[in-house]
């Protein structure tokens, strides 16, 4: 056994919502033979902007934040990772230091893959190259979606909007609470702005029953006008 954990590809429970569900039976037990799994801890920083790694991480269970740090030490999360996910393949492919860092916000269990291993299901598994083709294509669309807002909506409609992704991403409670938790600052960072606005303006959502809140939990009241604030379409 490799790692701290053993864990078979074929049995994960992620599997048919992550890029190796193309796999077939013999490359998923090769990946198991090659890959190490390890129980990653909240706060622990996976791999920091500027590092070179040698690996992709999948997620198999957990959440990480994905974030860049400015000039003056401002971190702005470019996104969040789940579980069926992988990260830090741009900077393997490219064979360039990782553009940004991943944290971990909630205790993850983790399998890293060698770069040669990777580079081999490339080679020989079309549908398995296609499938990362598409998750970059759209991990570039919404980066683009995201320049556009920063330009063109308001803090208002920015907050309104992550709200409804983080529900889309991450789903609800039945109680109608986010299943991920975050702090007003990494609200702020995601959106852009101070984390005072971000306070007052989900005062202001829950004001007009929005929203409610329970310390850092958020509950969604009522998408379809949170959906209206963030000009969604």
């Amino acid at each position: 056994m490799k790692g701290k954990y053993d864990i078979i590809c074929s049995n994960c429970m992620t599997l048919h919502e992550s890029i190796f569900k193309h796999l077939s039976t013999e490359e998923l037990e090769a990946l198991s033979l090659d890959k190490t799994c390890n129980l990653h801890k909240k706060g622990e920083i996976l791999y920091k902007e500027g590092a070179h790694l040698n690996g992709v991480y999948c997620i198999n269970s957990g959440v990480l934040k994905i974030f860049k740090t400015g000039s003056e030490g401002r971190d702005q999360i470019i996104r969040f990772a789940k579980a069926g996910e992988i990260i830090g393949y741009r900077s393997v492919l490219s064979d360039e230091p990782a553009c940004s860092s991943a944290k971990v916000l909630e205790d993850s269990m983790m399998c890293f893959i060698p770069t040669d291993s990777l580079n081999h299901l490339l080679n020989t598994n079309a549908a398995f190259a296609k499938e990362l083709l598409l998750v970059a294509c759209k991990e570039l669309g919404e980066a683009n979606s995201f320049i556009t807002d920063i330009a063109q909506k308001s803090v208002r409609e920015r907050l309104a909007e992550v709200l409804i992704l983080l529900k889309n991403d991450f789903g609800l409670e039945n109680d109608k609470t986010l299943k991920i938790v975050l702090t007003r600052e990494e609200l702020a960072t995601m959106i852009g702005t101070a984390t005072e606005s971000v306070i007052r303006l989900l005062s202001e959502f829950k004001h007009d029953k929005l929203i409610d809140l329970n310390a850092r939990k958020i509950k969604i009241l009522k998408i379809p006008e949170l959906t209206r604030i963030g000009n969604i379409y």
